[in-house]
């Protein structure tokens, strides 16, 4: 009899970094983490790279639209832990007290977290001291084909 796989759920790489409340914020914390996943080996345009892009995208409009405290910064981490088999999204901002949920659209807005549900193996929110840290964590897809972004190539801006 052999022993079960185990995977470890020690962090093997770790990105975080903060950004101004803004759509520009969102904007660049959305573009760096696509290059941080392309030099961790998941290549842009892969299911798994646009289904982090949409994540991320959510999550962070979330927390400059919702999250937003005049003066205060959100902070994205990307943890890829387990081998690379799951890779975890945060998003902390500075209003404890707006919990997203999954709600009905009114036609314009309010899709943001079904996406993010449809996306994610699973998602949640932890408190923080101030604030909240609302985090998706997305398995490795079993096959990676190419996919069109509905951002484009944020790539392109950061090569020479």
């Amino acid at each position: 009899m052999s022993e079960p796989e185990r995977h470890s759920t020690a962090p093997v790489r770790v990105f975080t970094q903060r950004f101004s409340s803004t759509r520009r914020g969102a904007r660049l914390a959305r573009r760096l983490a696509l290059l941080q996943l392309h030099d961790w080996g998941i290549p842009h345009r892969t299911a798994r790279s646009v289904a982090a892009e949409q994540v991320l995208a959510e999550l962070a409009a979330n927390a400059i639209t919702h999250g937003r405290v005049a003066g205060r910064d959100f902070e994205v981490r990307l943890t890829l832990t387990g081998g690379g088999a799951v890779l975890r999204i945060e998003v902390a901002d500075a209003r404890g007290d707006r919990r997203p949920e999954i709600r009905v659209g009114d036609g314009v807005s309010g899709y943001g977290m079904r996406l993010v549900d449809a996306y994610a193996d699973a998602w949640g929110v932890t408190d923080r001291v101030i604030g909240k840290t609302v985090w998706a964590e997305l398995g490795a897809p079993l096959s990676s084909p190419a996919l069109p972004s509905p951002h484009g190539d944020p790539l392109a801006l950061l090569r020479p």
